[in-house]
């Protein structure tokens, strides 16, 4: 499969999503404690993702959800990769400003 370099380096960024999930989740548990964190999604739905949380975990569990899905099929796996690629861009980029303002 021509595309097995792509998506073993996705599957390594996703681990790296769920690892700062886990870690901004228990941030926002602690803010929510102490009275802040008072939003229903992190993202919108127009951002491309199906779950509507106000953690992260969700979400990396949608992505995780969709690379198990990805056609095999070379047509469909282009549209398919550039779907998966801008969510999950999005989420890193979310879930490293969210680090940097939690500091």
């Amino acid at each position: 499969m021509p595309h097995s370099q792509l998506i073993t380096q996705l599957q390594e960024n996703l681990q790296v999503a769920y690892r700062q999930a886990i870690d901004a989740d228990a941030k926002l548990d602690e803010l929510k404690k102490a009275g802040h964190a008072k939003f229903v999604a992190i993202f919108t739905q127009d951002q491309g993702f199906e779950a509507q949380s106000n953690r992260f975990s969700p979400y990396v569990q949608e992505l995780a959800q969709e690379m198990t899905q990805l056609p095999t099929d070379t047509d469909a796996l282009a549209p398919a990769l550039e779907q998966f690629v801008r969510k999950l861009g999005v989420l890193l980029q979310t879930l490293q400003a969210f680090k940097a303002q939690a500091k």
